[in-house]
């Protein structure tokens, strides 16, 4: 397998991680029980092993899998794993699909299933080739599938909501798709001293075009493979005046997101002891690191602690790791995309490199100060107090106020 796939696999996962939390939201099928997006994030977990030989990760998979969707999703990637080349995707999407339906005794259209039959058809049509245009048609009629969910199963029709699962695989997908096929989303503003024609040949060639004109500003959204030769382009014809750019690997569509429930939202790292039956209670976001227990590799809130206590006392190798800068960033992107004001109490710059990646990505990225990033400082029960503290005074206040 060669690097890109494998990055193209972590991405996947990576993904998957920093949206669970809505995916949990959004679970009514089979059951309202809320826990699709924990399943699927330790599920598809070994994936982050991309690179592993087909036979050892394809046993961490089934070993790996808990729930409906993550033992259904488990049976597509342990044949979707054994592609070895982009040119190849179509035979491993049709092995998975069949592995999939045989999975469950009752497969129903309206899951993750439809998703899967989606990418089959539109692969059948028409082999994959990693460009930006190709994975856009991809991405389409798998959100098209997504969206149809909430039509094909009376439980979804009923509360408004597509499937968890299904969304889960499309938010694998599009990180998976978007970077094999490389590429940047960028969005800016340019108070240009030519004219738009100059602006529309510096735009030819590129996807997804969007050209505002306000006078002698231009707003301008494009896809392209080389930000810096277009923003040096750009910058030849006036003043910059604003300038964004999404490595597309990253980038997210909004789908149907339940409302804040306070005027500002709370996101903490997991270093905290705070459980996620404690962020669901409480209405937080959880950033997890990662434990490795011999061979098995989990966020931190998805570990059993009985079972971590036990390997310890017997010996077993047990370590932690930061999750990358990739999920981290995609985390903040969600919690952004569902919340209109956020606060991150972040675990102490003592203890990670959090805080500073954090505020690297809001210096890039949130020009309306949207997010609020704090160094607590802390760590353990301490993060852990302050976050409980923080969630709780913003119940009862109807704009953010100063918590010292």
């Amino acid at each position: 397998m060669d690097d890109l796939l494998k990055k193209s696999f972590v991405a996947g996962v990576e993904r998957v991680a920093a949206w669970a939390d809505l995916l949990d939201a959004i679970n009514v099928y089979p059951i309202a029980d809320g826990d699709t997006g924990r399943n699927l994030s330790v599920s598809l977990s070994p994936l982050r092993y991309a690179g592993e030989p087909k036979e050892k990760l394809a046993r961490r998979l089934l070993m790996a899998a808990r729930g409906n969707s993550g033992n259904i999703a488990s049976q597509f990637f342990s044949a979707f794993y054994d592609v070895d080349s982009p040119k190849n995707l179509k035979v491993a999407v049709q092995e998975g699909n069949a592995r999939a339906w045989k999975a469950v005794s009752d497969p129903r259209l309206g899951t993750m299933l439809s998703v899967f039959d989606a990418l089959e058809e539109n692969l059948s049509q028409q082999d994959f080739i990693p460009d930006q245009k190709r994975t856009h048609q991809i991405m389409s009629s798998l959100e098209q599938a997504v969206h149809e969910t909430q039509d094909l199963l009376p439980k979804l029709t009923e509360a408004g909501v597509v499937d968890a699962g299904a969304l889960g695989m499309y938010i694998f997908f599009e990180g998976f798709f978007y970077t094999l096929a490389g590429g940047y989303c960028i969005d800016f503003v340019v108070k240009a001293d030519g004219t738009p024609d100059d602006l529309a040949k510096i735009s030819g060639g590129q996807e997804s075009v969007v050209m505002i004109q306000e006078g002698d500003l231009y707003k301008i959204h494009m896809h392209t493979d080389d930000r810096e030769k277009v923003k040096a382009q750009v910058s030849a014809l006036g003043a910059v005046i604003n300038w964004e750019d999404d490595n597309l690997s990253e980038q997210i569509r909004e789908f149907r997101n339940t409302p804040a429930d306070s005027a500002l939202h709370i996101m903490t790292d997991a270093a905290g002891s705070l459980t996620r039956e404690d962020a669901r209670k409480y209405g937080f976001t959880l950033l997890s690191s990662y434990l490795t227990v011999g061979d098995k590799s989990l966020p931190e809130t998805c570990f059993p602690p009985g079972e971590l206590y036990s390997a310890m006392e017997s010996g077993i190798k047990v370590s932690t790791s930061q999750a990358s800068a990739f999920e981290r960033h995609q985390s903040y992107v969600h919690a952004m995309a569902r919340f209109e004001k956020v606060l991150y109490l972040c675990v102490g710059s003592a203890f990670t490199g959090n805080y500073s990646v954090a505020m690297e990505w809001k210096k890039e990225h949130d020009p309306d100060n949207r997010l609020m990033v704090v160094d607590t400082g802390a760590a353990c029960g301490r993060l852990g107090f302050t976050t409980a503290g923080r969630r709780e005074k913003s119940c009862f206040c109807q704009k953010p106020q100063r918590t010292d």
